[in-house]
């Protein structure tokens, strides 16, 4: 059990990272060739620990080619949209309007679905409403990383309703071909807007030291990405998948906004703290209910970059 929740930890903090790699790498590898590479990266670590991991061999889904492919599509969509947000916004700001998914997963559920709606529901979508009338998206300054967020939350949750009707979970090593699959997708990006400064260096003053750009595109697919669902893997085999997406809708963006604070000295504006926390209760809130009232196991693939 101690195990486990050290595991939670740390996959906790590894998507909690996700803006502070992208910023960090100041910019000088374009946003788009960014999420090729960890893309690529991701998929390359997972290909070598998912299989001892699962314990399934990795083979190659000849007659999955469809699902894999259309998965690695939503996946290379929601990343590119989610990491355009961070250079955009404060990290702050993009994880708490993400946290919207959970609504939209409702949504896309009862309509494609047929999931049943419950009569606090009503409440819960109130709650919500506030909170996001609070953090006030359309003011600050921020307003396109904002919209761009509560737009990337519409396609985590098309990801997660087309993982729950295909039956997916993020256990399979089915997954690492799909983060492969987006990898292919966003190749073109190499050509389009080049390579970045692959080679360069940033100098760091409260390090003291030069660091490569390309270990922070490294960092973004092995650790925000790779490292999630590899530890994702084996935090389910002993916690139930319900509790795990709980627990990560909380903690997650929490987590996130204080390493932006303490990293990047971002500091929330006082409604998006207070609209923020209405957003996050209400979305735990409707996954818990969500989860209590199919009776099925609840796919959360995180929103890994």
């Amino acid at each position: 059990m101690i195990r486990t929740a050290l595991l939670l930890l740390l996959i906790t903090l590894s998507e909690a990272t996700i803006g502070v790699f992208v910023k960090l790498t100041d910019g000088r590898i374009p946003i788009q060739t960014l999420n090729f590479y960890a893309l690529a990266f991701a998929a390359a670590f997972l290909m070598v620990t998912m299989p001892p991991a699962t314990g399934t061999r990795l083979r190659f889904p000849k007659g999955n080619m469809k699902d894999t492919a259309i998965i690695g599509l939503l996946i290379a969509l929601q990343i590119s949209v989610f990491n355009f947000a961070m250079t955009v916004a404060p990290i702050a700001n993009v994880v708490i309007f993400w946290s919207i998914a959970p609504f939209f997963t409702f949504i896309f559920s009862w309509l494609f679905l047929g999931e049943k709606a419950r009569r606090n529901y009503i409440l819960i979508f109130a709650l919500a409403i506030i909170g996001i009338v609070l953090a006030k998206p359309l003011e600050g300054g921020h307003m396109l990383g904002n919209l761009v967020a509560l737009a990337d939350g519409a396609v985590y949750a098309a990801m997660v309703t087309y993982m729950r009707y295909e039956g997916k979970t993020e256990t399979g090593n089915d997954i690492a071909w799909s983060m492969l699959a987006g990898a292919v997708i966003l190749s073109p990006f190499l050509v389009l807007f080049g390579p970045g400064d692959i080679t360069g260096f940033i100098y760091y003053e409260p390090l003291a030291m030069d660091l490569p750009i390309m270990l922070w595109a490294l960092c973004l697919g092995v650790v925000s990405t790779g490292f999630a669902y590899f530890g994702i893997s084996i935090v389910l085999k002993t916690l139930n998948a319900n509790t795990y997406a709980l627990v990560d809708i909380i903690v997650s963006p929490v987590v996130a906004t204080t390493l932006g604070y303490l990293i990047f000295s971002e500091v929330p504006a006082q409604g998006m703290i207070y609209g923020g926390a209405l957003l996050l209760v209400s979305g735990f809130w409707l996954t818990r209910e969500m989860s209590l009232g199919t009776g099925k196991r609840f796919v959360h693939p995180c929103q890994c970059a």
